[in-house]
């Protein structure tokens, strides 16, 4: 999903980070996105937009921080060959149905990611520099099957601020009654440790009283999530979606974090064409 208008630096940052979380790895697409119209999981064999209002809220680890909160437009595109979800874009180079309700996609994915903090974000952030977003690119592979979609995904930091590297495992499964959807996911996530140390890392200059040096390592995170959407008619509908992300040790003995865990709410309407 794309947000058309134009932000202030910190306005823009938490816009992006609302996206990032309605584009998750395709279980935030609309309900109707997610299947073939006849209910089956067959691949988009037609071009697919829809434009909407969405408003989320995500709670970040690090110390003091406060709840960011933001209300964007959204975009939704996709075809065959193309998925186009605000900050995310992927190009289907490999497409291979097997039966009406089973198929693999996989090709390229290039996203934009929201992360890391300012130190006036934080009275605990002070005298920290600045931890930059970023561009990240890779491959990503997707099975639609009668049982759950599954995908596997790596990107590296192409904006070269971390130089990190991800690898990212999902499952979801969507289930329809009538109008209305559920749809709950679980992933895993393999972070580098050049991803956790800049992010949650603490140099030998930003150390403070209270604030000791620290070198962050490889680290797996899980997160578990549920969308639900409701279709109003074949133009309208709503979504609800939840997520919570249990950090790994290796990001919460960092000296600048203080939760466990960390969450994002999103909720929206879309209008599809």
């Amino acid at each position: 999903m794309f947000a058309t208008a134009i932000y202030s630096s910190a306005r823009a940052r938490r816009a992006c980070s609302l996206m990032a979380a309605l584009a998750c790895a395709g279980v935030s697409l609309p309900g109707w996105a997610q299947s073939g119209e006849d209910g089956s999981q067959s691949a988009t064999e037609v071009s697919r937009w829809a434009l909407g209002l969405g408003a989320g809220s995500r709670q970040l680890p690090y110390a003091g921080v406060d709840r960011d909160n933001t209300a964007i437009p959204l975009l939704y595109f996709e075809n065959r060959w193309v998925r186009v979800a605000g900050p995310n874009v992927e190009l289907k180079l490999l497409h291979k149905a097997f039966t009406p309700t089973q198929a693999m996609t996989a090709g390229l994915r290039l996203k934009y990611e929201d992360e890391g903090y300012e130190a006036k974000d934080s009275p605990s952030l002070s005298g920290m520099e600045e931890r930059k977003g970023g561009f990240w690119g890779g491959a990503v592979v997707t099975w639609r099957n009668p049982i759950a979609q599954l995908s596997a995904e790596w990107v590296a930091d192409l904006s070269g601020n971390s130089k990190g590297q991800k690898l990212q495992l999902q499952a979801d499964r969507r289930f329809a009654w009538n109008n209305f959807s559920l749809t709950p996911r679980v992933k895993a996530q393999w972070l580098d440790k050049k991803y956790v140390d800049y992010y949650f890392g603490v140099r030998a200059a930003e150390a403070r009283s209270g604030r000791a040096a620290y070198v962050g390592q490889s680290a797996m995170a899980v997160e578990a999530g549920l969308r639900m959407d409701y279709t109003m008619n074949s133009k309208h509908s709503v979504f609800l979606d939840l997520s919570a992300t249990q950090l790994p040790d290796e990001i919460k003995l960092s000296p600048i974090v203080d939760r466990s865990s960390s969450s994002r709410v999103a909720v929206g309407y879309m209008y599809r064409f």
